[in-house]
């Protein structure tokens, strides 16, 4: 990456099935085994209650900051694979659950709407398993047109959402 263009992105990470502590930990190892990308930083762990759909399994969430050289469409198509290495089938369900979902949150001042990307993520301002981890890591983070993350966090609350470590 010594000489591309290199953007921070940050990723959101869930899991509630088949061990989801441990594919967490896992999807953060493979994030870093990308190519042209490395983790920066990410968060603590974090259990939280199911979001839209509330008879299943609590989730594991987490947020990793990437320094990455893939554009946002070639970055999310690579988490796509990821989720598929571990696998999550995409059968159209939403709010299901699932051993690993991946969501693009942000990349860098992009604002990005396409087919099957749009970034940041559209629910973002309103999910905080995806804020309070962010606010860990990113707190003065300016999400392009929706707010800084520690502000968006705190009019989110918790929501049953809850460090691990």
């Amino acid at each position: 990456m010594a000489n591309e263009a290199v953007a921070t992105a940050f990723v959101g990470i869930g899991s509630n099935l088949d061990g989801p502590e441990r594919r967490v930990r896992l999807a953060l190892d493979a994030l870093d085994g990308l190519p042209r990308t490395r983790v920066v930083r990410h968060s603590r762990l974090y259990r939280t209650a199911p979001w839209g759909r509330s008879e299943q399994p609590d989730f594991v969430n987490a947020v990793a900051e990437v320094s990455t050289a893939l554009a946002p469409r070639a970055l999310l198509d690579a988490l796509l694979a990821l989720e598929l290495a571990q696998g999550r089938l995409r059968d159209g369900t939403r709010w299901g659950p699932r051993t690993l979902d991946l969501d693009l949150v942000a990349y860098d001042a992009v604002r990005l709407v396409e087919p099957g990307l749009t970034v940041p993520h559209p629910r973002i301002a309103e999910r905080a398993f995806v804020l309070l981890p962010l606010a860990e890591i990113a707190p003065d983070f300016d999400i392009p047109g929706v707010g800084r993350v520690r502000d968006l966090a705190a009019a989110v609350g918790e929501q049953g959402c809850r460090a691990l470590d």
